[in-house]
């Protein structure tokens, strides 16, 4: 991953987004990478990420994987339409299963993958992982959105 482009600073650098906008200086600014047919990214957390001391806010995580997960979802709507630039995607819906305390002590990773698309929508799977531990996954339905809608061009 280190060395190539993420989707956000290849498709979206001036995106203000709190997860994932490389133009935030106070959000998370993750770095989503295609790695096969899966996205990766590696995020590491500070202090102020955390719930109680070396465990991360569920809320946090929550954003990592929606921001993720739609960054995952417009990569493969691109790819499958052939186009130039991936569509501006938004969150329909979305469900994290927390299964262990997300230790806050290095770096997480973040996996992604399309399960299902159809028109304009995927359904995205993901993990999240601490160290050699998986911690919590998701599922989610991210829509590419047209002319007229708030988010449309957002990037």
């Amino acid at each position: 991953m280190s060395g190539s482009l993420s989707l956000q600073d290849r498709y979206g650098p001036h995106y203000r987004c709190f997860g994932c906008g490389p133009a935030n200086d106070r959000g998370l600014r993750i770095k989503s990478h295609v790695v096969g047919e899966e996205v990766v990214a590696e995020w590491t957390p500070e202090r102020h990420h955390e719930a109680f001391e070396g465990v991360i806010n569920g809320g946090v995580i929550g954003a990592l994987f929606d921001c993720h997960s739609s960054w995952t979802a417009a990569w493969y709507l691109m790819r499958r339409d052939g186009g130039a630039e991936p569509p501006c995607t938004v969150t329909a819906d979305f469900q994290v299963h927390m299964v262990w305390p997300t230790s806050s002590a290095g770096p997480l990773r973040l996996r992604a993958w399309v399960v299902e698309a159809e028109g304009d929508r995927a359904v995205v799977e993901a993990s999240l992982e601490a160290g050699d531990r998986t911690t919590a996954y998701c599922r989610g339905t991210f829509v590419a959105v047209r002319e007229g809608h708030p988010a449309y061009h957002r990037r």
